[in-house]
């Protein structure tokens, strides 16, 4: 069910945006989605959008949220950046979408093979690419099971650990820096939980045991 048309976005709670997603990719996977009018939408949301969640991830172009999640327009809110770093910038996008658009639900999302990650192992810079790197660096050092030769972009489990541990870095850079969505936190008013986006499976597996709802 889409729930720019058909859903009470102020009425969800936290756990059911996030039940909303886990069935959305679940449809993704069997190749089920759902059919949709973006000409009926595209009327409807003109003036208005009302998020349900809000989605900080990748800008991998292999890592489209509405598609992962058999979403439409104006369900969910999409702050993209390359290792899906809670930089200012996005901090403050996700602040806009959970208090004045209303969205129930931020997800941190990473997803397997992720060039900025891999970036990051390689200690990667050039560039604005540098800026990037460093906010990347913290979970590089939080890796501390694999051992030198094998800290780099060739050993595949390396970058997995990386990028799970960065997602958990960027939840606590944006709990960290954020007054506004502390609040609304404390309030339970929104949930905020990490992901990882699986490309040969197609599977978001949620970090369950590390949510705040």
């Amino acid at each position: 069910m889409s729930t720019s048309k058909n859903m009470d976005r102020d009425n969800l709670s936290p756990q059911d945006a996030l039940d909303i997603l886990v069935q959305g990719n679940k449809r993704f996977i069997e190749n089920k989605q759902q059919d949709k009018n973006f000409s009926e939408m595209r009327e409807a949301l003109e003036n208005i959008q009302q998020p349900f969640a809000a989605i900080l991830g990748c800008s991998d172009s292999r890592v489209a949220p509405e598609l992962i999640f058999d979403q439409t327009l104006g369900d969910i809110f999409s702050v993209r950046l390359a290792g899906n770093v809670a930089c200012r910038k996005a901090i403050g996008s996700l602040e806009y979408s959970c208090k004045y658009l209303g969205s129930k639900i931020i997800v941190v999302m990473g997803h397997s093979n992720c060039g900025a990650v891999k970036a990051a192992c390689d200690n990667f810079e050039e560039g604005n690419i540098t800026e990037i790197i460093k906010l990347l660096r913290p979970a590089v050092s939080e890796e501390i099971t694999t051992l030198d030769p094998e800290r780099n972009s060739k050993n595949s489990q390396f970058v997995a650990n990386v990028c799970f541990f960065n997602v958990k870095k960027q939840i606590q850079n944006i709990i960290n820096q954020s007054d506004i969505l502390r609040d609304l936190l404390d309030k339970k008013q929104i949930g905020i939980i990490g992901a990882v986006y699986n490309f040969a499976s197609g599977q978001v597996e949620f970090d369950l045991l590390d949510s705040t709802f």
